[in-house]
């Protein structure tokens, strides 16, 4: 369950130690509903001034109160930002959470299914109050109660709402989950593949509908409208060739998920995630965008 018992804490150092200590879960639930590293922080910011200034004498339950006041002010944030977004220059894509290592195996399951970039593109398929209802639920298993106390709605209401979100998300998902490790085995061998220049051997590992996604913010000219192993083993070969001597490749992990981190004079020029059967690359999804880039530590490159 998501919520727990716990004492409600009255000094402030000890609300600032409960909130820190509720600090990853929380993240979670802002960057899952927002996309965007900046705008969960601002959630979190706002969550923590709200937790100092409540009555601690009305919340019973630490977790369920700051999960809720979260949730609702990412809703908030999200209603807003759909705006933004369709004025937003070309695709958007989420900003790529990048690490240089595997997270730890017993954070992997977690990590991999519902933080991937493909998951979080479904995402952008539902409504505000859909997509914080289906990860409240799914994501973070909270009861129909606490979902309803969110969004302000009945719990049948919820239950619908829920439901309507599956539907809508499942179309989109593959039949089964891949292991992680083949993944990884999948990008590391297209990654070497890359490297040697070996369209042959690309094509074999991309499938023949695959999708091309670049997200490039109207900053840096990105390619849209890819379609087809054809297309885009010969445009990445294409700008591989132009960058030679300039940019360096490298797997590292995006989003708990195994992708490929470029970096242009040695400053972050791009990530590539991939959706894949197991077998071949089924989805590309590049940032480029310079503003999605800026928390991609330099030394990760290296």
């Amino acid at each position: 369950m998501m919520t727990t018992s716990a004492t409600t804490p009255g000094h402030p150092a000890e609300r600032s130690s409960a909130f820190e200590r509720l600090r990853p879960r929380l993240f979670g639930i802002a960057y899952r509903m927002l996309g965007t590293v900046p705008d969960a922080e601002d959630v979190l910011q706002t969550a923590y001034l709200r937790w100092h200034e409540a009555d601690v004498a009305a919340v019973q339950n630490p977790e369920a109160w700051l999960v809720a006041v979260t949730s609702r002010l990412a809703v908030d944030r999200l209603r807003q930002a759909s705006g933004e977004r369709q004025r937003y220059v070309g695709d958007w894509l989420p900003e790529p959470l990048v690490t240089g290592a595997a997270p730890p195996a017993d954070a992997r399951s977690e990590l991999a299914s519902d933080l991937s970039m493909a998951f979080l593109v479904l995402l952008e398929r539902l409504s505000p109050d859909e997509r914080a209802a289906l990860l409240l639920r799914d994501v973070f298993g909270a009861g129909y109660a606490e979902i309803a106390r969110v969004l302000d709605r009945s719990e049948e209401a919820c239950r619908q709402v829920v439901h309507r979100a599956r539907l809508r998300v499942r179309e989109g998902r593959p039949r089964f989950e891949v292991p992680l490790e083949a993944k990884h085995r999948l990008v590391a061998r297209f990654l070497d593949r890359l490297a040697a220049a070996d369209e042959q051997a690309l094509l074999a590992l991309v499938s023949d509908d695959a999708t091309w996604t670049s997200d490039g913010g109207g900053k840096v000219h990105v390619a849209r409208g890819l379609r087809g192993s054809a297309r885009i083993v010969r445009f990445m070969l294409n700008v591989a060739r132009k960058g030679a001597g300039r940019t360096r490749r490298e797997l590292v992990w995006v989003n708990g998920e195994p992708a490929i981190l470029t970096t242009l004079d040695g400053r972050p020029f791009s990530t590539i995630s991939f959706a894949t059967d197991g077998e071949r690359v089924t989805a590309f999804y590049a940032v480029l965008n310079p503003d999605k880039l800026r928390r991609v530590e330099p030394a990760r490159a290296r």
